[in-house]
Order: C-alpha cells, then structure tokens, then sequence
C-alpha cells in the first residue's frame, strides 16, 4: 500500500488526514477510560484506529512527504494519551484477559512505540490457558493473533486455521454480502497484510476471490452511501497482490470525493 497515487486521491487523502489534525482532541483519552464497565468503543477504540492509520501512513509515505510528518504528529498526540505506555498496564491490572489493550498497543509498537514492561506482562499473561481459551469471534482472534506478533509473544494459533473460520476465509457465496460480512471481511485483509504493509500476505486462492468480487461490493456500498465501508473496501483493493481494474478504482474514488465535505471529513454515511 502506498500514499503515492492520482491527483484525486491525493486530494482525498490530505483533505481527510486534516480534517484529523484539528480535531484531534476527539481521540482524547478521558477518565473514564480507566472506568469500570467503560464504553471501550468510545475511548480506546478510536485511539487504536487513529494509531493504526496512521502508522501504516508512515510506514507507506517517505519522511519528507508532508502526510508522513502529519501522521507522526498525530501518532505522538496518541502516545500521550496513554501515558507514554504507563496506561496500557494500569488496564491490565483491571482487565488481565481484555485483549483491546494488547491490540491498541500493537499499533503503537508497530510505529516504534514501545513501552518494555506492559510487554513483559502482556507476554506473561498470554501464556496462560485463560488467555489462549478467550472466546472470540474469528476475526477477532486473527487481529488478536496479528498483534501478538507484532508484539513479539508467540501467536496462540496458527494462522490457515484462524483464516478458514472467518467469513471470507470460507470464500462465501458472493450475495451473501453485507454491511457486518463487508466490515469483517476488511479487517481479515488488514490483519493479513499487516494492514497493507505486505501484500503478499492474502493466500492466492482468497486473492483471487477478492479480485472478482471485490468491485461489484465496492459498487454496491458506494450506490448505498456507505462511504466509510467504501473507504474499507478502498483500503482492501490497495492492499492485494494486484488490485482490481484501473477504471474501478478511479470510479469509486470519484464517488468518494464528492461525499468529502470541504472540511475534509468523509460521513459514515448518507
């Protein structure tokens, strides 16, 4: 995956990763996420997905384009919010066998964020039968899996086996899409490819699938206005070995640009 790309798509990107940029304090960590009973999606999820994006932004941009340099500013705001680290133990403590900590931490760490001890007591805790037996939907446990490794603690399941148990790992039949199936089946591909970092990652037959059916789903969430899972799917076609036709992507990035407001921000949907 790469930032480089069309004009269009560079509008796109600059646009959106602004609109970030001032309103950044959105993904604030208040006190309540330390709170019993917290609502996660509201605190530490947001966090997470802003430190994954933007590491892969940086890992995929060169220093000196301009949006690398916005995503490492955004990528330090993030580490702060957690205490340089010190956070992320402080939930152990209160959840041992919460696996959100471990995977917000991932997307730091694989920007070059670490924080040894919480790695020391995560590593510890993964070794535990209770930890291996948490039940998980199967695309949870292959995210799950993904930031164990990059985390450095051995995976606590083999990848084709976590793979076939996932919705699009059983290549389904392709009108059985939807919005849940739509969202799982992205995350599968970023956990793969190490969200777009290699895209040698999806196994040629699942490749393959993806480049046949891939455009008729993109189509049918751009008809419906569902920009954020269009912006998924996007994501998705960039991150296989070979990406869907030129005149699909450039279509679909077209649709996407004009639901962009001028102030950068792309709605979940119309």
């Amino acid at each position: 995956m790469s930032t480089a790309g069309p004009p269009r798509v560079r509008r796109v990107q600059e646009a959106a990763l602004d609109w970030v940029c001032d309103h950044r304090e959105r993904f604030a960590l208040g006190d309540d996420a330390l709170a019993a009973q917290g609502q996660v999606n509201r605190t530490w999820k947001p966090l997470g997905e802003l430190a994954q994006v933007c590491a892969t932004v940086t890992a995929c941009s060169p220093p000196a384009d301009p949006l690398h340099a916005r995503a490492r500013e955004l990528l330090d705001f993030g580490w702060k919010q957690t205490g340089d680290g010190e956070l992320f133990l402080a939930v152990q403590a209160l959840e041992p066998f919460a696996t959100y900590p471990l995977e917000v931490y991932a997307a730091f760490a694989s920007a070059g964020y670490r924080h040894p001890r919480y790695e020391e007591s995560a590593a510890l805790v993964a070794r535990t039968r209770g930890w291996r037996l948490t039940e998980q939907y199967p695309t949870r446990r292959l995210g799950v899996m993904e930031a164990e490794r990059r985390c450095g603690i051995p995976p606590h399941g083999q990848l084709p086996e976590a793979l076939d148990r996932t919705w699009l790992g059983g290549l389904p039949e392709p009108w059985t899409f939807e919005r849940a199936s739509g969202y799982a089946l992205t995350h599968v591909v970023f956990h793969l490819t190490d969200w777009g970092r290699d895209t040698r990652g999806v196994p040629s037959g699942l490749a393959g699938y993806l480049l046949h059916w891939l455009p008729p789903w993109l189509d049918t969430c751009l008809e419906a206005r569902m920009w954020d899972l269009s912006c998924e799917l996007l994501a998705v076609a960039a991150a296989l070995p070979r990406p869907p036709a030129p005149d699909v992507l450039d279509d679909a990035w077209r649709r996407l640009s004009t639901a962009q407001h001028p102030t950068g921000a792309v709605p979940r949907r119309a």
